[in-house]
């Protein structure tokens, strides 16, 4: 049986830490930052852990 292709889309978005957490990039970062404050950009520059249920569906997307 062939593998399965990973989601290309899952692997610029998801990177998987040692212990084996699934980390992802928090919204908001992309535009009008003139309009936010400083403390809430830098709250979003931090990388966040994907909750339980995301977790299992992007390691399925990821093949893990």
């Amino acid at each position: 049986m062939p593998k399965q292709k990973t989601h290309s889309g899952a692997k610029k978005r998801f990177k998987v830490t040692g212990s084996g957490k699934l980390m992802k990039q928090r919204a908001g970062m992309r535009h009008n930052l003139e309009v936010k404050a400083s403390k809430r950009k830098r709250r979003l520059n931090a990388e966040q852990v994907l909750s339980k249920g995301d977790a299992q569906q992007a390691k399925r997307m990821l093949g893990l």
